[in-house]
């Protein structure tokens, strides 16, 4: 709590506002048992004592008091002796009863350790038998607690020496500040260790208790400080330290989950980072796999992710976009393709490794963030979206596709689709108009860019639904995309579920609706686990629809939290 002053006559003390507070709270209180709670809290004795002494205690502090002796201690001692030289009344005898007992000689020895400001830890005395010629040494005392020291060694090749290989920020040996990368180790407890592995050196500093000696000759290179910034990355993969066999030291990994937040310790080594989980109050780092280092591993576990392709101009796909989905039976007559605008951070986005993220907060004047819908056919994506826009029709909305068929007789321009001449939309292809378009029976169907546009513009949330393999397209500065995974349930709970449900295999052609078959929960789990292997690392949140009126719950919560909370999204959209 805020330090209060009481040290003028003019200044409200704490104490006297704790006492206040529930009176000129009162008035705003709406029930007997509020008033109640607040008058049997505030009016605690523990509280006031509490905050009696935090008083006091800030007042002293203000006025910075010097202790009168530095050893009262000694003072008492010697005043003890004295008194038993005097003839012992009944004062005498009591005061000397006073200056023997326990509590009073520990209040007077603390009395005498803070006048003194001696806070350290008493160390063992220095060993009498250093080699005065070896003038380069240093002997080093660390008090070893529960936690590690945070420092990983290894064998210099050439030499054979056992060296530091690295100090992990916020360990102990980082915080003594006298132990540094690079300085040979020769001796741990008086035990010599030039003719030892690093495994059991390492042996040795585990079970050693209490205070740790260190022989250690410097390195004679200078450290170069190190410029400690505040950089968090998002965790785009999984990790054990324990199941890497390439890590230095698994006691110094530090394990993660896909989607944790970072920060970054230290990036001095080019193979293993150092860093810490983001809001983790112990202060130590541990090490994870650079980003270089990860990438490289993971081309060469899954080359086949280096051979994708780099642009989709005329790119031939397997599925129709969900609002014009072609059925089974269509596809093997008709040919669906998509374009995409081109992004730099498409080549980055197929090895997924680390993000560098910052934190974001939608302000009240910024237009809403896009956001993007992903699920397999028949998940029902369409029917969370429609309950969406049902639910407050001026707060959510869609866009309108383009297409190159003729107007119906029921249809208006720009409400069921925009209708522009084939000539036109082959023109805004070729200018990466489309987020993504298909053809179906010799027509073309798009979503454009500026439709997007067209609904943020309106303060609105723009809800878009597009294949997994747009999304990374989208992650632009303009749309600050939140993208959200509908996936389903196990099959036997589509089964259960689904069994007198419908699926519609065309937005164009509403008669194609028809019963769910097991070929299509099948292919639904399989077209599901597909999209989450490879575009996973861009999902920000996963509903899984086992039921319509939950996942609807969770979605709408998700939003409300989408617009009033902090989120992490990549540095690169808010330093373009």
């Amino acid at each position: 709590m805020p330090a209060l002053s009481t040290g003028s006559a003019g200044d409200t003390g704490l104490y006297e506002l704790l006492v206040a507070l529930p009176a000129q709270l009162q008035p705003h209180m709406t029930s007997q048992e509020d008033l109640t709670f607040l008058w049997e809290t505030f009016g605690e004795k523990s509280l006031h004592s509490l905050v009696k002494i935090h008083e006091k205690l800030h007042y002293y502090e203000k006025q910075n008091p010097v202790p009168i002796v530095q050893g009262a201690a000694a003072l008492a001692d010697d005043l003890a002796e004295e008194l038993q030289n005097k003839p012992l009344n009944s004062e005498v005898r009591e005061l000397l009863k006073l200056l023997s007992k326990p509590n009073v000689k520990a209040l007077l020895s603390v009395h005498d350790t803070v006048a003194q400001k001696n806070y350290d830890p008493v160390l063992p005395p220095m060993p009498d038998d250093i080699d005065d010629e070896e003038d380069s040494v240093k002997i080093i005392r660390l008090v070893k607690n529960k936690e590690p020291l945070g420092a990983t060694i290894k064998r210099d090749e050439q030499t054979g020496a056992i060296t530091v290989a690295r100090i992990m920020r916020g360990g102990a040996a980082d915080r003594s500040g006298l132990i540094h990368v690079g300085d040979e180790l020769r001796e741990v407890n008086g035990i010599p260790v030039e003719d030892k592995r690093p495994e059991e050196v390492i042996q040795i500093l585990a079970q050693s208790q209490g205070a740790i000696t260190f022989k250690i000759i410097p390195s004679i290179k200078e450290e170069t400080p190190s410029k400690e910034g505040k950089i968090f990355i998002k965790a785009l993969f999984n990790y054990d330290p324990n199941e890497d066999k390439a890590i230095p030291c698994k006691e110094a990994g530090l394990a993660f989950r896909k989607g944790d937040i970072l920060q970054i310790m230290s990036q001095d080594d080019a193979t293993w980072w150092q860093a810490k989980h983001e809001g983790d109050s112990n202060p130590r780092a541990g090490l994870i796999p650079s980003k270089h280092f990860q990438e490289r591993r993971l081309a060469l576990r899954r080359p086949e992710l280096l051979i994708q392709p780099l642009k989709v101009s005329n790119r031939k796909s397997s599925g129709f976009r969900r609002s014009f989905r072609l059925s089974r039976k269509d596809k093997k007559t008709n040919k669906s393709m998509y374009e995409c605008k081109k992004s730099d951070q498409y080549d980055t986005a197929d090895v997924p490794t680390y993000e560098e993220v910052m934190p974001y907060r939608r302000q009240t004047d910024e237009k809403y963030r896009l956001v993007v819908l992903v699920g397999p056919v028949g998940v029902g994506l369409n029917e969370l979206k429609r309950k969406l826009l049902i639910s407050d029709t001026q707060h959510y909305g869609v866009t309108v596709p383009h297409t190159t068929r003729a107007r119906r007789s029921q249809e208006s321009d720009g409400v069921e689709y925009i209708f522009i001449s084939k000539h036109l939309f082959e023109t805004d292809i070729q200018n990466n108009k489309f987020i993504e378009y298909g053809e179906y029976k010799n027509n073309y169907y798009g979503t454009s860019i500026d439709s997007v546009r067209s609904v943020l513009a309106k303060n609105k949330v723009c809800l878009l639904d597009v294949q997994p393999h747009t999304v990374k397209h989208l992650r632009t500065l303009e749309f600050k995309p939140y993208v959200i995974f509908i996936k389903p349930p196990s099959i036997e709970r589509l089964r259960a579920t689904r069994k007198n449900a419908k699926i519609i295999s065309s937005r164009d052609d509403q008669t194609a609706a028809k019963p769910f078959t097991e070929e299509d929960f099948q292919e639904m789990i399989k077209s599901a686990q597909i999209m989450e292997s490879q575009y996973g690392h861009l999902f920000d949140k996963t509903i899984v629809n086992d039921n319509l009126t939950v996942a609807f719950s969770e979605l709408k919560t998700t939003f409300d939290k989408l617009e009033t909370e902090t989120h992490w999204v990549p540095v690169s959209w808010l330093h373009s």
